[in-house]
């Protein structure tokens, strides 16, 4: 599967063949067709592989986490970890969302809702123990707009490890980009990993995609800030 990521994600799914394929796995064609009978058959298995594993992960790492903001916590870094570690996966799954059909399609649409519910439910936690109101769908798919797409602009050197990035965006997303480091409460967010001297600014982007085929307006910062979260069309 790896060799199949790495053609899918130079030539697309639609511009890599099953000969490409073969090519790259050090098979030969009549080998590859025997274990896989299409490339559509192999984008499935990358795209079920890759989520199974990020839900599996995660609800490992939410299990004895009670405290609300630190489970949204673990969601993010258990995204970003697995993002950061398997970029070319993501960003085949991210470009090549529509292309499974029939059962195929069916049973990754169905991971993928599974996946979305628990980011939130999350929010629903959120809500209920800050006593906050805001859209929990729009905060759900807003955060992944803020974490599928950072492929395109994330650099090690500057933006640092998943750890750091993880923390930094869930300072944002939980207090706004004008929080100055203060909650509600007056306090300094809880965070995973102690606080480094300064926070790096973070970057702004306009029309964003959730990552899963839909594409919204720009995401509102800061849940627990007073900042509203705006609707969405989904």
């Amino acid at each position: 599967m790896a060799h199949a990521t790495d053609v899918f994600d130079e030539k697309g799914y639609a511009g890599a063949s099953m000969r490409d394929l073969a090519r790259a796995s050090g098979m030969s064609l009549a080998g590859l067709y025997y274990y896989f009978e299409s490339k559509e058959k192999l984008l499935y298995l990358i795209q079920r592989h890759t989520f199974t594993t990020i839900l599996e992960r995660l609800r490992t790492r939410l299990e004895g986490v009670t405290e609300t903001e630190a489970r949204i916590r673990e969601f993010i870094l258990n995204h970003l970890e697995y993002f950061l570690a398997n970029q070319k996966a993501m960003k085949v799954l991210s470009h090549e969302d529509e292309v499974l059909k029939n059962g195929f399609g069916t049973e990754i649409a169905g991971i993928k809702r599974e996946y979305v519910r628990i980011c939130v439910e999350l929010m629903d936690e959120l809500k209920r123990a800050e006593g906050l109101e805001f859209s929990s769908r729009t905060a759900a798919l807003s955060l992944f707009g803020m974490m599928n797409w950072i492929y395109t602009w994330y650099k090690p050197r500057v933006d640092g490890g998943a750890k750091e990035l993880a923390r930094e965006m869930g300072d944002i997303f939980l207090y706004g980009a004008s929080g100055n480091g203060r909650s509600l409460r007056g306090l300094k967010p809880t965070t995973l990993e102690e606080p480094d001297t300064a926070a790096k600014a973070a970057p702004h982007h306009g029309g964003v995609s959730d990552g899963f085929g839909e594409r919204h307006q720009p995401y509102s910062l800061g849940v627990r800030s007073s900042v509203s979260v705006g609707k969405l069309s989904f």
